[in-house]
């Protein structure tokens, strides 16, 4: 193998990796399977394609192509050396708008497509939940289709032409074809001229078979497409072909690349819908829903859809929906979500008050909540996509898994189908999650069941072969648009037939004689509880942590919440995760991390210890943003997770003296500010930058000043404060280690605001909060810091003092980590008191209580929040209250790239920027030099000054000069006691 290995790295230009961390991150996708491949390649062009293939071909070794790796049914695993072409092969080559297509490369994600042809005022029809992370070229491998399927059917109908590497590594060009065309396609002894000349025969031979034998539907992807190549098939798409010539295209599409490697894609677009809107139809039970399916179609929708309360739910509670889920009324056991189209809002909103009329005289739902604003509809679109990770967000060992979850039937039909489905899971002893595209009678329903349990394969595999009895007799599919992967393709022979599956492997066979193609997945599949991810066998390593991981039922189980659904590869959009947003790359995501995490701790990554360098490099690019702790459905809570393993290995291995120097910044800048101006000075001077080398930061970074009086000093010895100061009572400011040695002009704002306002500010006793030690992995001396700060700061919180912070990763440490730190009540009364800033003047606002009088600035505003605010207290908070003096907008930025002192150290230096590049600095580029930029975040600003030249100010700056003086009164100084910085 290894000569294997180094002789393909010589034929390409791209990535070949064969490391047994490697390829444990290819081991899973979104399904409960696990198959560790030979290894993979990440290729750059379709040469890279050909030279693999042929290379594999050689070597007698299979080939998976792999796009997001969002599958749901195992598809995308497998023994074979897997071709990931989500990192180069991304590009759109060509848009035609007047022609209407387009061509591009497979590993081109959804939503990034989608922004490309937004000018064009065109679009790709097919959109499905992961439409943030999946390719196009996993679409048309699995033949998706997504809400709107009832409109624009499934991606078969909307791919035109391809570019395929055959079996044998030839590349051919597939289209339609007259008959000429086909006849002389068939000339010759080429593996391309056998398709043509044995598929058609094929077709001939079984057109009785193909008219009788598949269910007419239009959410069946099981099995190859040979309907599609039968000229007289009635087709059930919305987008039917007009000619129906002969196109091996089509026959490509949904065959899991078990036929051939997609190379490029020439696509159909559509126009953009002038008009939506959607309707929220709530129902007190399940069925009532269902029912209601048949007199929606009447008023001839886009979309329906349903989510049951199991979604809802934990949607309710998430941090990310909680405050996005205003359209729900009441509590809900289900709702449709109802989308119509239309060539004005006018139209759109007369077709809503049909929706509501006839459902009223219908006596069903007890609500339609109207909903028109285009940002509003996102959310109702975000939960509605959310729903797999919302159903996997359990804790519990029976988690709602995807093997029955894709079935469809005929939509007049389905009520019986739900109903039948329910008693089929009661019957087993445990409940199930419904959701999905009721419109067309295809719905993911997934019951509950714990894998690492013998019983519940057992259930598993009974309830497999009594949903697919009950499928198969009510005239449908067992796959609706997930595929058959390795969790159905054993089911098609059953499902099809005898002699309609012997096509499928005569198909199989010609195209593929070598059975190299992702072998396994529509013919010829294993059994379905073969390769589990969790089996009975499945166990992990123990490891003594520092943070408490009950909560998570222990540091292996937090790292298995990671369900695959690969969430964190979104591209241009939310902040998770950073590193792979600039990288695209499988190791440098949150499941890539989480993968390799368990493979590591379940004996499954081969010499790779938990402590071994491999896993380092996996773990070293996150930056602890904390965005997976919303952003991911599943709350993989990665920042934990990654400073509990820094603390294991620089246990084995030493801590570092720039992660100690880090890590104890608050003695340093202690120091560094009671030498200045000599310090600054030396930060700046040759031996500075010596310094800077010798550690380990980057040369061009320039360090923070130290300000010549701490902000203590400033507090303890001010001559005045205003009028009124302490009328409303104390609040305790929890002075950073930065507001206290680098940016006292921020306590001075923050003081200026809140004495204005009537309180009188405190200064506890308190150490540095111990994020920089957390996120270096020094627990111990985090967790001996967090009990300190708890025993000073528990008095004030017992006394209902509100504990106010300014620098968001300091205050929501109080909020977040402490937890794990510190048993016991002391901790969460802390937390429970600790607010930033901008929480608590948000919600005195919200009372009416902000009585300020700001003066509104004509000047306009960016904000950019620091991730950890967005992550656990989201930025409407700012962004409100600078509206009260500003034109105030927000940037759609994601990490800045700095991360505290991420950005500073010379190896993450580059990357850092290139996180910045993405949205940040862009938008910032484009502002007008006299708007105001506002980032809570120190790093934040200090990152924004770097590349772009540009001073941030912290939200209590901004707004403090938008004040009028003090009106003097008594003295300063207040309680300013800081023995412990």
């Amino acid at each position: 193998m290894k000569t294997f290995v180094q002789d393909l790295a010589r034929q390409i230009e791209g990535e070949v990796r064969f490391s047994e961390l490697d390829r444990a991150l290819y081991s899973t996708d979104a399904s409960f399977y696990r198959i560790p491949p030979i290894g993979v390649v990440i290729p750059r062009s379709q040469a890279d394609v050909v030279a693999t293939v042929q290379a594999t071909r050689a070597a007698k070794l299979p080939v998976l192509a792999r796009g997001g790796g969002t599958s749901v049914s195992g598809q995308a695993v497998g023994q074979a050396v897997v071709l990931d072409f989500s990192k180069y092969m991304h590009r759109v080559i060509e848009v035609n708008p007047e022609e209407g297509t387009a061509w591009v490369e497979p590993g081109v994600v959804q939503d990034v497509f989608k922004q490309h042809l937004r000018p064009y005022g065109l679009q790709f029809g097919p959109e499905t939940a992961t439409a943030s992370r999946a390719t196009l070229g996993g679409m048309a491998a699995n033949n998706s289709a997504g809400a709107r399927s009832i409109l624009y059917g499934k991606t078969v109908d909307h791919i035109l032409e391809c570019r395929a590497v055959l079996a044998d590594g030839s590349v051919c060009h597939f289209g339609p074809l007259n008959e000429t065309e086909l006849a002389a396609k068939a000339q010759g002894s080429s593996l391309e001229a056998q398709l043509y000349r044995q598929i058609p025969r094929l077709i001939a031979q079984h057109r009785e078979d193909i008219l009788n034998g598949f269910p007419r539907l239009l959410r069946r992807v099981s099995g190859y497409n040979l309907d599609a190549l039968l000229a007289d098939y009635p087709d059930p798409s919305p987008l039917p072909d007009p000619d129906r010539r002969f196109n091996l295209a089509k026959l490509l599409v949904g065959s899991e690349g078990t036929l051939a490697v997609l190379s490029a894609l020439k696509v159909r677009l559509i126009p953009l819908p002038k008009a939506t809107a959607v309707g929220v139809v709530h129902f007190g039970e399940l069925n009532a829903a269902i029912d209601a399916v048949a007199i929606i179609l009447e008023l001839a929708p886009a979309a329906v859809e349903l989510v049951d309360d199991q979604i809802l739910a934990p949607a309710m509670r998430s941090r990310a929906f909680q405050d996005r889920v205003g359209f729900i009324e009441g509590d809900p056991r289900a709702v449709l979500l109802v989308e119509f189209h239309g060539e004005n809002e006018h139209e759109v909103a007369e077709r809503l008050e049909a929706l509501r009329d006839r459902l009223v005289r219908a006596h069903l739902g007890y609500a339609t909540v109207s909903v028109r604003d285009q940002t509003a509809q996102a959310d109702v679109w975000n939960l509605r996509k959310a729903g797999l990770g919302m159903l996997m967000s359990t804790r519990a060992e029976r988690k709602p898994l995807a093997f029955v979850e894709d079935p469809a039937v005929p939509v007049e039909r389905l009520g019986e189908f739900v109903r039948e489905f329910q008693r089929i899971v009661a019957a087993h002893g445990t409940h199930a999650g419904y959701y999905g595209h009721a419109s067309v009678g295809c719905l993911h329903i997934r019951p509950a069941l714990n894998l690492k349990d013998p019983g519940d394969i057992e259930r598993l595999n009974a309830m497999l072969h009594e949903v697919s009895d009950l499928t198969r007799a009510l005239g449908g599919s067992m796959s609706g648009e997930h595929g058959d992967g390795l969790a159905r393709s054993w089911l098609n022979e059953k499902m099809f037939g005898p002699r309609l599956y012997g096509a499928f492997q005569t198909v199989k066979r010609t195209f593929d004689f070598e059975n190299r193609m992702n072998p396994g997945k529509v013919v010829d599949g294993p059994p379905p509880d073969a390769h589990l991810r969790y089996g009975p066998g499945y166990r992990t390593q123990e490891l003594a942590t520092t943070f408490d991981f009950s909560r998570e039922f222990g540091f292996a189980r937090a790292a298995e919440m990671c369900n695959g659904n690969g969430n964190c590869r979104k591209q241009d959009v939310g902040t998770m995760c950073p590193s792979y947003q600039a990288t695209l790359d499988e190791k440098h995501s949150t499941r890539g991390r989480a993968n390799a995490l368990r493979s590591v701790l379940a004996g499954q990554a081969g010499s790779e210890s938990f402590t071994g360098r491999g896993l380092y490099e996996v773990m070293d690019l996150c930056l602890s943003c904390k965005a997976c702790q919303t952003e991911c459905p599943s709350s993989v809570n990665m920042a934990k997770l990654k400073a509990e393993f820094l603390s294991h290995y620089h246990r084995e291995h030493g801590t570092p003296w720039r992660d100690r120097v880090v890590g104890h910044i608050a003695l340093v800048n202690r120091l560094g500010a009671a030498t200045a101006p000599l310090s600054n000075w030396l930060i700046k001077s040759p031996l500075g930058v010596l310094g800077k080398r010798l550690l380990g930061f980057a040369p061009e970074r320039t360090l923070p000043a130290f300000a010549p009086q701490t902000f203590s000093r400033w507090f303890s010895t001010r001559s005045s404060k205003p009028l009124g100061t302490g009328r409303r009572g104390p609040v305790v400011l929890f002075h950073d280690t930065y507001m206290e040695y680098n940016t006292p002009e921020i306590g001075r704002a923050a003081v200026k605001l809140l004495e204005q306002l009537g309180y009188e500010v405190i200064l506890p006793t308190r150490r540095c909060c111990g994020r920089p030690m957390i996120s270096k992995g020094l627990l111990a001396e985090a967790q001996a810091t967090a009990r300190y700060n708890v025993e000073q700061l528990l008095p004030y919180a017992r006394a209902g003092i509100p504990i106010l912070g300014c620098e968001p990763s300091c205050i929501l440490t109080l909020r977040d980590e402490y937890l794990d730190l510190v048993s016991g009540g002391d901790a969460k009364d802390v937390a429970a008191h600790s607010l930033t800033i901008d929480e608590f003047l948000f919600d005195l606002h919200r009372r009416g209580e902000l009585n300020l009088e700001f003066a509104k600035s004509a000047l306009p505003a960016l904000l950019h929040g620091h991730c950890h605010q967005k992550a656990m207290v989201g930025t409407r908070p700012t962004l409100e209250l600078l509206k009260l003096a500003f034109d105030a907008h927000e940037i759609p930025s994601g990490c800045c790239g700095m991360a505290g002192a991420f950005g500073y150290e010379q190896e993450h230096y580059d990357l850092s920027l290139a996180i910045g590049s993405q949205r940040l600095f862009p938008a910032i580029e484009q502002s007008t030099p006299e708007t105001v930029l506002v980032a809570d975040g120190v790093s934040c600003r200090q990152q924004i000054a770097h590349a772009t030249g540009r001073q941030a100010k912290h939200l209590v700056e901004a707004l403090s000069v938008t004040l009028p003086p003090y009106t003097k009164g008594g003295q300063g100084g207040s309680t300013a006691l800081d023995t412990g910085s």
